[in-house]
């Protein structure tokens, strides 16, 4: 059988090395490209077409990394995806797996779960860090998607203003322009037909978006 072929997106360059040591001594996994960044990742995947995509998320990026997994589905049919996180909120695990990847686990389980779940991912298979798991089971399931029709993006710009950050405050967090910051909450306060600050923290308030603050 031909090998695996991998994309690593991880914004951590060493990260990126250790996975990569990790996955060059196993039988039938080749890395084929690494990227530090969503759309260096969107490039890769575009670019290789590989069987498995290992994304980590919380990188920078024009999108964010849940936003990007749908895309992946959509640009490269056969690229499955892993998530290989640190959040250990079995809600990102939910919404991970509702866009599209088909494996999530965790950074400290990283060296006895991956290459099942990359395995387990070429072959159609999901795979879910089974404490996770258990712990998804158990909790009752959140409204699909962000409020007021927002995006991800939206949500995080409006979380971060909400918390007092100033636009090129909420930029240097995202890794974004102060114009993109700008655009974007153009549009929160469009979509959610509000002018002022204070508005916006009693609207995100009142939709926990400031929890983990």
């Amino acid at each position: 059988m031909s090998a695996i072929r991998i994309v690593l997106a991880d914004d951590h360059q060493v990260v990126r090395a250790g996975l990569g040591m990790l996955l060059e001594v196993v039988d039938g996994i080749e890395v084929v490209a690494q990227a530090g960044d969503v759309d260096a990742t969107l490039r890769a995947v575009l670019g290789h077409k590989p069987d498995v995509l290992v994304l980590d998320l919380n990188m920078p990026g024009t999108l964010t990394s849940l936003e990007a997994i749908p895309l992946v589905r959509e640009r490269s049919p056969l690229t499955a995806t892993v998530v290989l996180t640190m959040q250990e909120d079995p809600e990102y695990a939910r919404r991970s797996l509702r866009a599209g990847a088909m494996g999530y686990v965790l950074k400290e389980s990283a060296d006895t779960e991956l290459v099942e779940a990359i395995r387990r991912a070429a072959d159609g298979q999901t795979y879910l860090n089974p404490s996770l798991g258990a712990r998804l089971v158990a909790m009752p399931e959140k409204p699909t998607g962000p409020p007021g029709d927002l995006s991800g993006r939206e949500v995080e710009v409006l979380r971060l203003l909400a918390l007092g950050h100033t636009n090129a405050e909420v930029g240097d967090r995202l890794f974004l322009s102060v114009r993109t910051v700008e655009t974007h909450r153009a549009h929160v306060q469009q979509k959610l037909s509000l002018s002022t600050r204070a508005e916006l923290v009693r609207y995100a308030l009142d939709h926990e978006l400031l929890g983990g603050a």
